[in-house]
């Protein structure tokens, strides 16, 4: 049995089509099935978490895998993978519909998308991958974009988790309006480039302590960004961390501090194509694990998704948890 878990939204609702490719293998091959069609934020958490629920009995496992397919974007995969409750059950096959597709651009997919769907019903685990956990150690509820009381004190990520800039930068652009008037012509990425300019420019940039568990200490007078990362993207194409691997059981924490706006704007291009290692303030840090502490509350995102604002956070990396079937 496949789970499809598919955002209707994706690539302006094209990606309907591609279910429909999906569903019609299933049907040729007799391979059963089930779709949701994900109704909003949450929505994809909440019935992964029902699906991959441990049975009441403690120790007793489902007596098969329950196998999922995304069909979105960063953002679902994002939800499929927080809200998975027993990693060593679950076989995952991510067929990619959204702009960015950070997650996929290191690992090699087929270029068809029905090559891709063939390769995933075949049922086989391909590669296991290292996901991430963010604690956030304090939580600054009122600052929420959006304004739920639910949300809770840890969230998991696949491609990579950053408080400061580029968290700033995706809950800008979330909540802009020139988005959404820029989507409309095929220009929806233009936004980025708009918002990370002002937040360059305007941006707070308090003290930092970055502190990892092998006992490295690093400190920023203003920090501008620090970025964990698993794979290699993010942004949508920034190569923050060229010399990732996805499968070690580390982070490669990216970060950037007490940099001129001079220095700032040159870096950022370069990050583009992965040479901004060796550039004045920008620093590359691994470890299993991160604590990051502010002196005031910034923005942090989650595979890009941004929910609140936070002063002290811990990042755990959990090696080869997930199980790609692509």
């Amino acid at each position: 049995m496949f789970y499809c878990i598919v955002n209707p939204s994706a690539r302006s609702g094209h990606g309907k089509n591609i279910y429909n490719m999906f569903e019609e293998k299933c049907r040729l091959s007799g391979i059963p099935y089930k779709v949701v069609f994900t109704k909003g934020p949450g929505h994809a958490m909440s019935v992964v978490k029902r699906l991959t629920q441990k049975s009441a009995s403690e120790g007793d496992k489902p007596s098969e895998p329950v196998s999922l397919v995304v069909m979105g974007g960063d953002g679902t995969l994002n939800e499929v993978v927080s809200g998975i409750q027993d990693f060593d059950n679950v076989r995952l096959g991510v067929v990619p519909l959204g702009s960015g597709n950070d997650f996929v651009r290191d690992l090699g997919f087929p270029r068809k998308t029905e090559e891709l769907i063939d390769q995933i019903l075949k049922g086989e685990i391909v590669r296991k991958l290292d996901i991430g956990n963010v604690h956030y150690d304090h939580m600054t509820k009122t600052l929420s974009r959006l304004h739920d009381e639910r949300i809770e004190s840890d969230r998991r990520f696949d491609v990579s988790a950053g408080i400061g800039f580029d968290a700033a930068v995706c809950e800008e652009a979330l909540s802009s309006k020139t988005k959404n008037t820029l989507n409309k012509i095929g220009l929806g990425k233009a936004t980025y480039g708009i918002v990370a300019v002002r937040q360059i420019l305007h941006a707070d940039q308090p003290a930092c302590d970055i502190e990892t568990d092998d006992g490295q200490k690093h400190h920023f007078d203003h920090l501008i960004f620090a970025a964990a990362m698993i794979h290699h993207y993010e942004g949508g194409g920034f190569n923050f961390a060229p010399d990732a691997d996805l499968q070690d059981g580390y982070f490669d924490l990216i970060a950037g501090g007490d940099m001129s706006t001079g220095q700032i704007f040159k870096a950022l291009p370069m990050a583009y194509f992965g040479k901004h290692y060796g550039q004045p303030g920008i620093y590359h840090i691994r470890a299993k694990e991160i604590k990051i502490t502010t002196s005031l509350p910034l923005w942090v995102h989650t595979d890009g998704e941004v929910l609140l604002k936070s002063d002290s956070i811990t990042l755990s990396c959990y090696k080869q948890k997930l199980n790609l079937l692509s």
